[in-house]
């Protein structure tokens, strides 16, 4: 009975093979803070990043991602790097192999310039999110890319600048990976939070070495099989999964 009962619960886990295989959303409490999270294997998934049509216009809509993506459906899409008003990349940004923006490695004002800021890249079989001065150091080649900042955790660290008693707090969203590229889970909050706890997510709860905040206030998902599609403003460059 007892071997019967362990079965079940396995099942429930795993699901079906074609379930297993699947990309995962799911919520979890940390510290008494709700995330999201969504865990993608890059050698299995279909991770692509969108940014504007054939004819230049910037396509910054769930719903127009769904539709360049057809006939393959998307699994889920998250906002995925900062952009100027004109919704132009602030940084770095490669699309299909082709660079549209170069690396931004110089320190500035916002977000993005609290250096260390980093790079999301999308290689063959892997994906994994690389300190901007190490990708510029030794280039790898990537399907897709795209720069923001600053880095969360850097090689199990978290970003020097982040305080605990910070009084900042945004909802946030933003990437994690292993230093092999094998796992790369999207997250975002809730609930408005500080850097320090968004960050401490990856590293203390999820177990990732490396990851990149995308952005704040902005943030949003779109994940249909989990039953959410976050409304709001425009946006730059999108990152998604696909079918």
């Amino acid at each position: 009975m007892r071997l019967a009962l362990l079965g079940l619960a396995v099942s429930l886990i795993i699901g079906s093979p074609s379930q297993a295989r699947a990309t995962e959303c799911r919520d979890i409490i940390f510290e008494g803070l709700s995330f999201t999270i969504c865990e993608t294997r890059p050698a299995r998934d279909r991770i692509e990043l969108f940014h504007a049509d054939a004819d230049g216009e910037v396509l910054g809509s769930f719903d127009a991602i769904e539709e360049a993506a057809a006939p393959r459906g998307v699994i889920l899409a998250m906002n995925a790097g900062m952009y100027h008003p004109d919704r132009s990349p602030v940084g770095h940004l490669v699309i299909d192999g082709e660079e549209r923006m170069r690396v931004i490695a110089s320190a500035g004002p916002g977000n993005f310039g609290l250096l260390p800021n980093g790079v999301f890249c999308i290689e063959a079989d892997r994906a994994r999110v690389i300190e901007t001065l190490r990708y510029q150091d030794a280039p790898p080649v990537c399907t897709y890319a795209t720069q923001s900042g600053p880095m969360l955790v850097i090689d199990g660290e978290l970003h020097p600048r982040f305080l605990p008693e910070s009084e900042s707090r945004f909802v946030r969203n933003g990437v994690g990976t292993d230093d092999a590229g094998t796992r790369a889970v999207f997250v975002i909050s809730n609930q408005p939070v500080t850097f320090h706890q968004f960050a401490r997510v990856f590293r203390d709860e999820l177990g990732l070495d490396q990851a990149l905040y995308f952005d704040g206030r902005v943030s949003r998902l779109h994940a249909p099989g989990f039953g959410r599609s976050d409304p709001g403003f425009a946006m730059g460059p999108i990152v998604a999964v696909l079918d």
